[in-house]
């Protein structure tokens, strides 16, 4: 059970150092009296076991893990004061639209029939 806990103990440290706060708060920019820091979503998991079979020598011991990290805005410090600004995202807006549009001629569609 030691080597177990040794093993996932050592497999969510590597995947934990590639998606920590590094990756969601970036370094600091300065121009011009700004500051801009970057701010970003990481989501991360991992698995892994260890087992052995009775009629086979020796045990056997496995695992993996990923994550992803996406841009969610960046914070200005600008004459002491701080704020957040967000980036947004125009896919799922266009995405709308373009279902709307899909709609309204089908439903157009229709009704001339």
């Amino acid at each position: 059970m030691e080597s177990e806990t040794t093993f996932v103990e050592t497999l969510a440290e590597r995947i934990g150092a590639r998606f920590g706060s590094t990756a969601v708060f970036g370094e600091p920019v300065e121009a011009e009296g700004v500051t801009v820091i970057p701010v970003a979503r990481s989501t991360w998991g991992f698995g892994g076991g260890t087992g052995s079979r009775p009629e086979a020598e020796g045990e056997g011991e496995g695992g993996g893990g990923g994550g992803s990290t996406s841009p969610v805005g960046f914070i200005e410090l600008r004459d002491g004061k701080a704020a957040f600004r967000p980036i947004v995202d125009p896919r799922p807006f266009v995405l709308a639209g373009a279902l709307g549009l899909a709609v309204g001629i089908f439903a157009a569609a229709r009704r001339r029939q």
